[in-house]
């Protein structure tokens, strides 16, 4: 592929823009500077650099990335500034989007993806990818409220009972919260149907993918082999417990 097709695709700017940047010196390919825009390279494990910033060739973007309270997940954000502020230009200029959003106030795990296919897997109802949040309650979870998540809570406006798929007691307060929809406000509004109320809420795992320990709020980073094969694995039976 053509240098600065090459660079257009992986969302550094129009082919023109692309073309100036190498000419001017801007681009190096494998360690090497090339100032040919029309060079030809192999793109499987290409690796190049843009004012000295390193990238890997990549047909398609996939992200995690470690959500901080008050962002939004939009483009066009009211209150707060948007997610896709946390990432480079040129992730944003390739157009990745966030898959499943997250309530301005939650905190945790979102992946980001410009491949159509993975995020119509990942976010179709039809597939039922489990989502587990952390849930910190206002008062006190007892052994009944985890019972009625499991079996099955009335919502306004939804004509019959939502369940959750799994709840696990972590301590008096937190709970482990299981489910493979992506209903508005869901889990808010099943702890409030439990006559309790959610005071921290963190998406800690999609699928069999954990939120790593080591990813910082606010960082993201490249979803590798090992994690891909993870998100398309089938879940594990999750084990109901209080």
């Amino acid at each position: 592929m053509q240098l600065e097709r090459v660079l257009h695709s992986q969302g550094f700017g129009s082919r023109k823009a692309c073309r100036i940047m190498v000419r001017q010196g801007e681009v190096t390919v494998n360690g090497d500077a090339c100032d040919d825009p029309f060079a030809e390279f192999d793109t499987e494990n290409l690796n190049f650099s843009v004012n000295g910033e390193p990238w890997r060739y990549r047909e398609k973007a996939y992200l995690m990335l470690h959500k901080p309270a008050n962002y939004e997940c939009s483009h066009r954000t009211q209150h707060h500034p948007t997610i896709y502020s946390l990432l480079p230009y040129p992730l944003v200029a390739r157009d990745v989007q966030c898959i499943g959003r997250l309530d301005e106030d939650t905190t945790g795990l979102i992946l980001l993806s410009d491949d159509g296919q993975f995020i119509h897997r990942m976010s179709s109802p039809k597939w039922k990818v489990p989502k587990v949040y952390e849930v910190t309650a206002k008062h006190a979870v007892d052994e009944k409220q985890i019972s009625d998540l499991v079996k099955g809570v009335q919502l306004v406006d939804e004509p019959a009972p939502i369940a959750a798929l799994a709840c696990k007691q972590i301590s008096d307060h937190v709970i482990h919260l299981t489910l493979a929809e992506g209903k508005y406000h869901q889990v808010k509004r099943m702890v409030a149907a439990i006559s309790n109320r959610v005071e921290g809420l963190k998406r800690i795992r999609i699928g069999e993918l954990s939120l790593p320990d080591d990813l910082a709020v606010g960082q993201w980073r490249w979803l590798d082999e090992a994690a891909l094969v993870l998100l398309n694995q089938q879940p594990k039976n999750e084990r109901v417990s209080a």
